[in-house]
């Protein structure tokens, strides 16, 4: 297995589990797979965050605003292996129920990764609503 297709393979694994289990609730998930160095940040659709504490307060916000998601798919455009980074590009297609209402959107999310002690982390994220 190429390093291309382990990254690919950990983004429709571990990554994915991460992202339905925030959206149902639970950011713990999520907070494991982001990196514990700095820089960390987020251009969010909600929120921005910058450096650790930011990060976990807004994981924190999203986790209480979060429950009952019923699909998550993410569209993959564009993603590079380089070393011990990487990044990807494409559309996060999510329905989940947001304070209570149930809601189905759309993500425009582009991240970046790095390899820390052999494993991936997210250092950043941006995302947008896709206009529908």
């Amino acid at each position: 297995m190429s390093e291309a297709d382990d990254f690919i393979g950990w983004i429709n694994s571990s990554l994915r589990q991460a992202e339905v289990a925030l959206h149902d609730g639970d950011s713990a998930p999520r907070r494991a797979l982001w990196s514990r160095q700095e820089p960390v940040s987020i251009l969010g659709a909600w929120r921005n965050a910058f450096g650790q504490q930011e990060v976990d307060d807004a994981f924190a916000i999203l986790e209480k605003a979060f429950s009952n998601c019923t699909s998550y798919t993410f569209e993959l455009q564009a993603y590079d292996v380089v070393g011990d980074m990487a990044y990807t590009a494409g559309l996060e297609h999510i329905s989940t129920s947001v304070d209570g209402q149930p809601r189905s959107y759309t993500l425009r999310v582009t991240q970046v990764y790095r390899r820390e002690d052999g494993e991936w982390r997210v250092a950043h994220r941006h995302a947008d609503t896709v206009a529908e």
